[in-house]
């Protein structure tokens, strides 16, 4: 149905009545001899076949337009009349095609990719504008359009465009061929977008634990929070899990035997230990108790 857009009805139209082998009485029309006693049998016998034709025509395109605007339409008695009034209404004079088609440049030159468009709507973008200006008469061949879309993506696609740009000859490639590498390219992009955001939760989240385990990692009563550089403790509050009184950690316990004949940790043994301790995730009296066996 017509529905305004006289381009692309027409293009439908037209593509329509050449497959039912009407589009040439459409084109050319036929005329029809004011003696028809003059002509022979076979002569008529062609010039009933092609008003036969001609009313298939008519009847498509009756079909095809709004009852509306066959009412503003006075020539209807051949289907190339009926097509001529038709363009002449909606398609306008050569005055207005040519206001048409520059305005359909200037929107084909300042057309840019946006951020976050796909490549999928921007080439329809780019198509769309230059089928409109192949229909109003510009020559637009695909090489105009490839170059015009290379130019303008987005600054991510800069890899794919030198590949393109270096590998193949823009002469010969299709808008087919290079809307499916850029596909191919935006895929890779977003597989490999999808892995860096897996891998930062993976690592955020790594983090968190790591650091809940610190902040939570007490010893003894009155809230002690473990030993490391520079931290200050009251080690009275500290109960020993050997023999539970205070005062002393479970490797200093006058009990531990395996411990008594060993010498005192050095300040240097002191943060060697509490490292290890950060690595394997255990409380120290767990790393001594395992050295210890």
């Amino acid at each position: 149905m017509f529905d305004g857009d006289y381009d692309h009805w027409s293009m439908l139209m037209e593509n329509l009545l050449r497959s039912k082998k009407y589009w040439i009485l459409v084109e050319q029309g036929y005329e029809e001899p004011k003696l028809l006693e003059s002509l022979t049998g076979a002569e008529r016998r062609t010039l009933e076949e092609k008003k036969l034709k001609d009313l298939k025509a008519r009847n498509y395109l009756f079909q095809s337009i709004d009852k509306n605007i066959l009412k503003t339409i006075t020539n209807k008695s051949t289907s190339k009349a009926l097509w001529d009034s038709m363009k002449q209404k909606y398609q306008g004079n050569a005055r207005v095609q040519r206001a048409q088609l520059q305005r359909l440049r200037r929107d084909f030159e300042i057309l840019e990719m946006q951020n976050g468009e796909c490549v999928n709507d921007y080439i329809s973008r780019v198509m769309l504008i230059a089928n409109d200006m192949r229909g109003a008469g510009e020559t637009m061949e695909d090489r105009h359009i490839i170059e015009k879309s290379l130019r303008t993506l987005f600054d991510k696609y800069n890899y794919i465009v030198c590949s393109i740009e270096e590998s193949k000859d823009i002469n010969k490639m299709t808008v087919d061929e290079l809307h499916s590498s850029l596909l191919v390219h935006e895929y890779k992009i977003k597989r490999k977008d999808v892995t860096e955001q897996v891998l930062k939760v993976t690592e955020d989240n790594s983090n968190l634990r790591v650091d809940e385990r610190f902040s939570n990692r007490g010893r003894g009563r009155g809230g002690y929070r473990g030993r490391g550089r520079g931290s200050a403790f009251n080690k009275s509050t500290v109960e020993c899990y050997r023999c539970h009184k205070l005062s002393h950690f479970q490797y200093e316990c006058p009990t531990y035997a395996n411990y008594a004949e060993n010498a005192e940790l050095d300040e240097g043994e002191e943060m060697l230990l509490m490292s290890y301790v950060e690595m394997q995730g255990a409380t120290r009296d767990e790393i001594w108790f395992m050295d210890s066996g």
